[in-house]
């Protein structure tokens, strides 16, 4: 009789986190809880409403879509699907723990869509009725908004809620939906999203009309001229015998030249004119990222960073905690009544009755503009500049200096200008001298002095008609005509907000991702679309150009603000968007494959596994070549290869000792052996003794991030470095080396490398500060 045995199999537990319901026991005799996002700014309410209020920071979001599915159910209105954030269930469970303690409790989350929004999933967490009176926003860290703020509750906006809600789930289905299709048609990692990959078209867009722009030479004369009473002046030539002056060459310009030089004009007619230049409005974040990129050369996601610290406020001696400027997140120039009342007296007493209009400057808004809330200002004027050196960080007190200069300025006196024109005839050739003579500087006591001297160098010495005037110098300069130039951050900025694409709080993001992708690099701040970038672009227009343009990206835009007013709704709005998608989408799938096949790039190389011409790829760092019998055959060689042969260098690979060859990677030239695979960087010897060791070189290299600088050649054993280039110098007063450092203008810069050196520049800016 067989023996049977019982075998017991145990199946492994799976963890699954379970969102049960939270049902809250408010207690009648607790305080009052207050939900923030930020922790600093909890700290600093608190303090501020005294012991009845607990506050809390929710830490920003805590449910959101899946991470690993789409969490959208099409059929079912597009009604999303959202979880606990795992990363902060700590801080859930410390919120709802709360919310047991406490007698009621206010949401005071961020005073934008995606902060109504963060109301609202915390209403749900918090077993709160989103339509009670429990939702609050504080515009300004400061007592009197916060106090006025606590005193009127309104409901959570479910509109706005809704709006936010569209917006994420449109950029969940086309991330979800069509990331995956590039995956196909390219290479597996990227990513498309709604208005990232708009902002990446224009970008390459003006790639292609550089690359075609043809430039066309023309010249332009400007002659040098004295009055009888020796005082000089320029004057540009206009017109030649009565039509315009076109000079399209060397010749026609010698001639003009010849025809002015060492002869008298006679000024035959003067004009005089005065002119108001009228202040700006202050600072939306449009606006504040512009000005910051173009004066400070910080990135828009720093000056956001920056930005919110300066919102949620620093300690103060004597002041405590204080929110020194009003939220940064808007697209409105409105400046509140109170602060009105407080800033004409602070421009009268500081800057005199003539720098104050006699009515308040007022600025129109733009049709796009939500005017949720104010511009961008300071809190408080008892907190100039000046009063925080020590206490904000240099990048800080710069961003806040420009705040603050913008939002005094606007409320100034307009600028006084005199403007002279004056007419010269020498002959068939007519010139123009204009002057600008200021007579009252107004709003711009605001700004930096360089701009204020630049406008009074055009001066004109007093002139009449009748007057001769004879010619000292003439010069001929040749032109080209130039193409339009790339976007940098402030300019795409601005293209982007003018073309109605995204939204005062996007404009850091989408410029952060499409970096991120490698879809465009960065050259002299200038952005530069990538292979991958043009490759991208090129697939989304030829197959989604219905949804990936630009006019439907700003009607999507405005379609979101309707919902915020209640005057689309989030089903309608959802479903118009993926009739297109989806047709598009099936229609991509299709087409996109046939068209792969046919057009596929077939090089000269063989493959010397299987003996099949290879193919051209596109990867994550551009073309390389792989063999199409994939995945029978894995053969894949460098692109450089079907351009030529390799570039071999004189360098021997440490494992193999195989002669190295050229490649080139996403941060330059680096080595790589053909047999083994190593890599090894290019190292260029400066022939400069280190000064640590005395044994070994100081040599070029490069860091992980791509960033030159110069290290010792014994490294790991040595650890010397500089940023800086090292020179063949010694300081006179340390004895360190010393450094030369390049800027983008072609000055240099030679200083001590040492930074506790009384010499270094550092220490001199240091110095300077405590003096003053």
């Amino acid at each position: 009789m067989p023996i049977t045995r019982t075998i017991t199999i145990e199946k492994k537990k799976t963890r699954r986190t379970r969102q049960v319901a939270f049902k809250r026991k408010p207690n009648p005799k607790g305080k009052h809880l207050v939900v923030v996002e930020s922790p600093a700014k909890a700290k600093t309410i608190e303090r501020i409403l005294g012991p009845d209020y607990k506050v809390m920071a929710s830490m920003g979001h805590l449910r959101d879509l899946p991470k690993r599915t789409m969490g959208v159910d099409i059929e079912n209105g597009f009604t999303p699907e959202y979880v606990n954030s795992t990363d902060r269930a700590n801080v859930i469970k410390d919120l709802q723990k709360a919310a047991n303690q406490c007698c009621d409790i206010l949401l005071a989350t961020d005073p934008d869509r995606e902060g109504e929004a963060i109301s609202w999933h915390l209403s749900k967490l918090l077993d709160v009725n989103p339509e009670d009176k429990v939702r609050i926003a504080f515009h300004e860290i400061t007592p009197p908004a916060i106090r006025e703020a606590i005193k009127d509750p309104e409901p959570i906006d479910l509109d706005r809620v809704d709006a936010q809600q569209a917006r994420r789930v449109l950029d969940r289905l086309v991330g979800y939906k069509l990331s995956p299709w590039l995956w196909r048609q390219v290479y597996r990692g990227l990513s498309a999203g709604r208005v990232q990959s708009v902002a990446t078209r224009l970008i390459c867009e003006r790639e292609e009309e550089i690359r075609a722009f043809v430039p066309v030479e023309y010249w332009s004369i400007e002659a040098m001229y004295k009055t009888e009473k020796k005082e000089s002046f320029k004057a540009k030539l206009t017109q030649i015998d009565g039509k315009d002056a076109e000079l399209h060459n060397g010749e026609e310009t010698d001639t003009a030249v010849k025809g002015i030089e060492g002869k008298e004009a006679e000024v035959t007619a003067v004009t005089k004119s005065r002119k108001q230049r009228k202040t700006k409005p202050p600072y939306t974040t449009s606006t504040m990222q512009q000005d910051a990129v173009n004066k400070l050369n910080f990135s828009s996601k720093k000056t956001m960073m920056l930005a919110q610290n300066l919102y949620e406020g620093v300690e103060i001696p004597g002041h405590g905690h204080v929110g020194l400027i009003t939220y940064m997140r808007t697209d409105s120039t409105r400046i509140s009544d109170e602060m009105i009342k407080q800033v004409r007296p602070y421009i009268s007493e500081t800057y005199g009755e003539d720098y104050l209009p006699a009515k308040p400057n007022v600025f129109s808004k733009s049709k796009e503009a939500q005017d949720a809330h104010e511009a961008i200002r300071p809190t408080s004027l008892s907190f100039p500049p000046s009063a925080l050196t020590g206490i904000l960080s240099r990048d800080q007190l710069r961003l806040y200096t420009l705040i603050w200069n913008r939002f005094i300025a606007s409320q100034m006196a307009p600028q006084i200008q005199q403007s002279t024109s004056a007419t010269l005839q020498c002959g068939i050739y007519t010139l123009k001298a204009t002057g600008v003579h200021v007579l009252f500087d107004g709003f711009t006591i605001m700004q930096q002095s360089k701009k204020k001297d630049s406008e009074e160098s055009d001066f004109l010495p007093p002139l009449k008609k009748g007057d001769i005037v004879k010619n000292t110098k003439v010069n001929g300069e040749q032109h080209f005509t130039a193409p339009p130039p790339r976007y940098t951050e402030a300019s795409l900025i601005k293209t982007l907000e003018e073309k109605g694409i995204g939204r005062p709080s996007t404009y850091a993001p989408i410029l952060d991702t499409i970096q991120k992708r490698r879809y465009v690099t960065k050259e002299n701040k200038q952005f530069v679309p990538t292979e991958v970038g043009f490759k991208v672009t090129e697939l989304l227009k030829k197959y989604f150009e219905g949804i990936i343009n630009v006019d439907f990206t700003a009607n999507l835009e405005n379609w979101l603000d309707k919902i915020a007013e209640g005057k689309a709704t989030y089903k309608k709005v959802m479903t118009d968007f993926y009739k297109v998608f989806a047709a598009e989408l099936e229609s991509a799938n299709v087409e996109a494959e046939k068209d792969k096949k046919e057009n596929q790039e077939v090089s000269d190389v063989t493959c010397e596994k299987c003996g099949a011409k290879m193919i051209v790829k596109m990867g994550r760092y551009g073309k390389y070549l792989a063999c199409p019998n994939y995945p029978n055959c894995k053969n894949i060689k460098p692109y450089s290869l079907a351009e030529g042969p390799e570039e071999v260098s004189d360098v021997k690979c440490d494992a193999c000792g195989t002669l190295m060859v050229y490649r080139t990677g996403p941060y330059g030239r680096y080595l790589k052996c053909p047999s083994c695979g190593a890599n090894k960087a290019i190292v260029i010897d400066t022939g400069i003794v280190c000064p640590k060791c005395h044994e070994g070189h100081m040599v070029q290299r490069r860091s992980h991030r791509g960033r030159i600088f110069y290290g010792c050649s014994r490294y790991p054993k040595c650890d010397m470095a500089l940023w800086n280039e090292p020179i063949n110098q010694f300081c006179e007063t340390c004895g360190a080396i010393m450094t030369k450092k390049t800027y983008k203008t072609g000055k240099e810069v030679i200083s001590c490398s040492n930074p506790d050196c009384p010499t270094h520049p550092k220490r001199k800016t240091r110095a300077k500060k405590e003096e003053k």
